[in-house]
């Protein structure tokens, strides 16, 4: 390591590495294969009329399509971030940042999260640990957080299972509820719940609901599992063992969408873990989701170009709008009221 490198900012750069060179997939299924659309064989609308439009939080999307939160703190990550924004701002989808913890205990990383200066019109997401609120941070990071990046909104992610496994991890996540309760009043713009890859159940939704949270990222399982990508970090070979064990958590993203989406009918819901196309977001939105995130095939085009990450997009797109017209929706709103069959698998 650097001697100029901070242990957090290594950690990150060990993360971007990891997760484009390893196999870090969950050892559990989104659980979105037990989910199918009835084919209408007259849609009674043509395929260009399709409209997947929708706005959220005052900020209008061509798509309801989240590049969800990745990376930040190195130098590597302020590339890729910038990649990232250019082709949601070519698109008119939403982006959310990697944590920006690095950039606020190190300032030379902020520029790794300035990406207005691309994307100027996108629905942008800050990102901090939910946990920092216990080890020193406040309302003023926070807002120091959304105004390094100009942000719309703020996610504060949630990853105990993570942080549990990490040796250098930050595992006291008692009383942060009445925290984040202090944090949605103060902050000017919405906070967004958001877990890492292993979901968020129908009971804590609400809690952080009424907390004031303004929306729930379930992060389901089913895509990266981040015990792996801590797996590959360890050293220590009975740490590694023990980080194994946990490739099966989790909560599905399929069953935690539809959960919080019963038990909070009005709250907008991001589904994400283990999508990879746009069906799998047509599946999500009709299970009750606002917008479907994607990390995992971002990440692998963003290290590669802002044309591929526009081209991923797009293959997303079009796949969703397939599925949309294959399934007689001609818009978001008639998705969402599209029943699904479930099989048993």
């Amino acid at each position: 390591m650097d001697s100029n490198t901070s242990p957090l900012t290594h950690r990150k750069a060990d993360h971007i590495r990891i997760n484009l060179e390893e196999d870090v997939a969950s050892g559990r299924s989104t659980g979105l294969e037990r989910f199918y659309f009835l084919n209408e064989a007259l849609p009674d609308f043509n395929l260009a009329d399709v409209d997947t439009s929708l706005t959220l939080f005052g900020k209008p999307l061509r798509a309801p399509i989240l590049i969800s939160s990745m990376t930040g703190g190195t130098s590597h990550a302020g590339q890729i971030n910038l990649r990232l924004a250019e082709a949601a701002q070519q698109k008119g989808i939403a982006l959310g940042l990697g944590s920006q913890r690095a950039a606020l205990e190190h300032p030379e990383q902020q520029s790794t999260f300035k990406v207005r200066s691309v994307a100027p019109d996108i629905l942008l997401f800050a990102n901090l640990g939910a946990v920092q609120l216990n080890y020193g941070y406040g309302v003023d990071h926070c807002r120091r957080a959304i105004e390094m990046a100009q942000a719309d909104a703020l996610f504060l992610h949630f990853n105990p299972l993570q942080e549990a496994l990490q040796p250098e991890g930050d595992t006291n996540f008692g009383g942060l509820l009445n925290k984040i309760e202090q944090v949605c009043k103060a902050l000017p713009v919405p906070v967004i719940a958001k877990e890492v890859g292993w979901g968020i159940s129908a009971d804590t939704a609400r809690r952080l609901v009424s907390a004031g949270v303004a929306a729930i990222d379930v992060a389901g399982a089913g895509g990266t599992s981040w015990s792996q990508v801590e797996m590959y970090r360890i050293n220590d070979p009975a740490l590694a063992r023990i980080a194994a064990v946990f490739r099966n958590w989790g909560i599905p993203t399929a069953d935690a969408v539809r959960q919080v989406r019963r038990a909070l009918p009005d709250i907008p819901v991001f589904a994400s873990g283990g999508l990879r196309n746009g069906l799998d977001i047509a599946k999500c939105i009709a299970l009750g989701a606002t917008l479907g995130g994607m990390a995992g095939p971002f990440l692998k085009a963003a290290v590669v170009s802002t044309e591929e990450v526009a081209a991923t997009i797009d293959e997303v797109v079009t796949s969703l709008r397939i599925a949309m017209f294959a399934a007689g929706a001609q818009n978001l709103t008639a998705l969402r009221q599209t029943p699904l069959q479930e099989v048993s698998i």
